[in-house]
């Protein structure tokens, strides 16, 4: 994560308004995203790059929760016509194509394919989608030109709020690479609740609070049903990396939260003041105290 390099994304509201079109390009790529609520497909239809072979994803929800559908065309704007009139839970449109129309019928099967599976792998919202499409038999070049097209769309999309393929869990390799660098400034943090046997481990790496794999937590979520953290700790059971060993569920591969309280509700399974909750493992600083030295510092 630390050898990343920075990226510039263009972000333009077609009609000056947040709620509407918006388009998004990262500089020196040729892939072009346009997201569209749904209560402007007519104007998404005017649009040339609406009717350029892509890849689509429908956003919306039903009565079990998040909702989404992938699917690709040779015209993106007549699929996504034809999807008005045959499913009806669907709020938003996102339409991938590339400039020029330079994507064919095999680069969308593929494209198709793997974003099914990726979707599919990270379980943060439901498929209306049936089996994962098969991949097309591309050449060893053009599989790898979508392969860095699809790292760049993931890039793209959490940009645009669109988080079902955003990937949470961390290889190990590389938090223990950087273990001896943050327990150094004490950046390593403890999550206890005695009384339930709770203890998880964390530490801030690039940003992101890890939770790291060992870390064991309450087995159900007894919290309020409705609370956002609830459909948090189910979305991270359901990922299958938080599973019940005993009389705990315990992560085994570590997972990146936004959020010290956000790690903290989903071990002790209620909402958690993860600014209290999470000490340095070195000092018993509570987190809050820890950023505040930083930040004085």
């Amino acid at each position: 994560m630390s050898d990343s390099i920075g990226q510039s994304l263009e972000l333009f509201f077609v009609d000056g308004r947040p709620d509407g079109l918006l388009t998004a390009e990262l500089f020196n790529w040729t892939g072009h995203v346009l997201i569209a609520p749904r209560t402007q497909l007519t104007t998404v239809l005017g649009r040339k790059e609406a009717h350029y072979t892509g890849v689509y994803i429908l956003l919306g929800e039903n009565d079990d929760g998040d909702l989404a559908y992938i699917g690709e065309s040779e015209d993106l704007g007549n699929r996504i016509k034809n999807h008005d009139t045959t499913k009806d839970w669907w709020n938003s449109a996102v339409l991938v194509s590339a400039s020029g129309n330079r994507l064919n019928k095999a680069h969308v099967k593929y494209l198709e394919s793997r974003l099914v599976e990726e979707a599919r792998r990270q379980n943060k919202v439901a498929l209306e989608n049936g089996n994962t499409p098969a991949r097309p038999d591309l050449s060893e070049p053009d599989q790898s030109k979508m392969e860095a097209f699809l790292n760049n769309l993931f890039m793209v999309l959490p940009a645009i709020r669109v988080d079902c393929f955003l990937q949470s869990t961390r290889p190990q390799s590389i938090t223990m690479v950087q273990k001896s660098t943050a327990e150094q400034c004490d950046s390593v943090f403890i999550g206890r609740a005695p009384k339930h046997g709770v203890e998880g481990k964390a530490q801030l790496i690039d940003g992101e609070f890890v939770v790291l794999a060992g870390s064991k937590g309450r087995t159900e979520w007894v919290g309020p049903q409705t609370h956002n953290y609830g459909k948090l700790f189910a979305q991270v059971v359901s990922s299958g990396v938080y599973e019940v060993q005993g009389s705990f569920r315990v992560f085994t591969e570590n997972y990146a939260f936004r959020s010290p309280s956000a790690a903290g509700a989903t071990l002790t399974g209620r909402p958690n003041n993860g600014q209290e909750f999470w000490k340095v493992e070195r000092t018993d600083q509570t987190f809050r105290e820890w950023e505040a030295s930083k930040l004085s510092e």
